[in-house]
């Protein structure tokens, strides 16, 4: 079954089952969703639905941390609610030790010497994670190996 699929079923439940905030978040994504097939002409495979997804779940931890810094303890339990129905469709991440590798791969195979080298590192990498690879921290294992390096 498509991710697509899957979320278009998950949100004909929670309409049957009256969970609000299930429907908004849903409908949310799947406008989220809509927009970028139309942006892009075609219709969107699960690597691209999981792209969005986790567009959506970074802009909910962003919030997440704003609301926190204001003190805005309402707005944070929702967020981190709509956050939590999102990243169920997300892949489970990489642990740290696999992306340590990868990020060793990645230097080894880009024969990468120093620190000028780490865009090229870290695009190798989150391209071929596929989703499950934490951008902010594969760009600091990448950091702190190259400057080791260098």
């Amino acid at each position: 079954m498509l991710l697509l699929d899957k979320i278009n079923d998950d949100l004909k439940v929670a309409l049957h089952e009256g969970d609000e905030l299930k429907v908004s978040t849903l409908r949310y994504l799947l406008s989220k969703i809509d927009y970028a097939r139309i942006n892009g002409g075609k219709s969107l495979d699960d690597d691209e639905v999981i792209a969005e997804v986790t567009k959506e779940a970074k802009r909910h931890q962003e919030s997440i941390g704003a609301f926190k810094t204001a003190n805005r303890a309402d707005l944070y339990e929702k967020e981190e609610k709509e956050l939590e129905i999102l990243k169920s469709y997300l892949p489970e991440p990489y642990s740290e030790e696999q992306m340590t590798n990868m990020v060793d791969e990645a230097i080894k195979a880009l024969d990468a010497k120093s620190i000028a080298d780490m865009g090229r590192v870290v695009k190798a990498v989150l391209s071929s994670g596929s989703g499950k690879a934490d951008g902010a921290k594969v760009a600091e294992l990448v950091k702190k190996k190259l400057s080791a390096q260098g």
